[in-house]
């Protein structure tokens, strides 16, 4: 691994949302916000992203959600079921960069965990500012694949238009960053491996694994998941991974955890 590495985990705040989207356990149904008043457990499902300078280039994993997200998202219905108002102003992506001093011209690598509304929100930032964007295959595939302007959370004024290129498989993607190939929750979901100097490693799982109560064992799943065959397989690779590896595993969506971590601009790991 480089010598010198550092690694931001950037806290956008929170979507609200009805948690039997991210667990499936009995007993549950699903709202939307306007009747989140019902007893109902109404989770603040957390977003973040992480930015690592390297000496190779600065790599930015995933975009979260828009700050036009009431409206973007209106064709979907989604505004209603994952509505983005646990978020200050400090809190959407262009001001996390600028509160590190990160222009988006300053960033060599966008890589994208999947292409979900949550994760690819803005990703349209980056379009003129000459990073290389970067999915899994499979995801592009799908992604650009289907008719209409959406389709479950894809949705396409996310990334249409834009140059993305392509990774298969588990794929070296620069010296101490591994893309881990982990279907399920989309086609071409991908975690991340990151292995740090000081801190050892640690395991971006995005939406592969959404909370620590769904990584068990045993694996529980989420309402979202286009393979579940596909899911349960990816869960149990990431925790072989990360057994192997001794890595402090991170999940997409766990509020308890984000609250954990050193996040930007105050914290980083080294």
């Amino acid at each position: 691994m480089p010598d010198t590495m550092k690694l931001h985990v950037l806290d956008c705040g929170a979507m609200s949302c009805d948690l039997t989207w991210l667990l499936l356990k009995p007993g549950r149904s699903i709202r939307t916000r306007q009747d989140k008043d019902k007893p109902v457990e109404w989770y603040p499902c957390t977003t973040h992203c992480v930015l690592v300078e390297t000496p190779d280039g600065t790599i930015l994993w995933d975009t979260s959600c828009p700050r036009d997200w009431e409206t973007r998202w209106e064709p979907t219905g989604l505004q209603d079921f994952f509505p983005y108002d646990q978020v200050s102003d400090d809190q959407y992506l262009d001001a996390v960069l600028g509160r590190l001093g990160v222009a988006p011209e300053s960033i060599k690598y966008v890589v994208m965990s999947h292409l979900h509304f949550d994760h690819a929100g803005n990703l349209k930032m980056f379009a003129d500012a000459g990073a290389k964007l970067i999915c899994n295959r499979k995801e592009k595939d799908f992604a650009l694949g289907f008719d209409g302007l959406f389709t479950g959370a894809h949705l396409k004024s996310d990334y249409d238009g834009l140059d993305f290129e392509t990774v298969s498989g588990d794929t070296e993607f620069m010296p101490g960053i591994t893309l881990i190939e982990a279907p399920g929750h989309t086609p071409g979901t991908m975690a991340m491996k990151v292995d740090l100097p000081d801190t050892g490693t640690m395991i971006f799982t995005s939406d592969a694994v959404y909370m620590g109560d769904s990584y068990g064992p045993p694996a529980v799943p989420a309402a979202i998941v286009n393979d579940l065959n596909d899911f349960y397989s990816s869960v149990e690779k990431i925790r072989g991974i990360a057994e192997e590896s001794d890595a402090t595993v991170i999940f997409g969506h766990d509020a308890k955890q984000l609250a954990t971590l050193r996040t930007a601009p105050d914290g980083y790991y080294s």
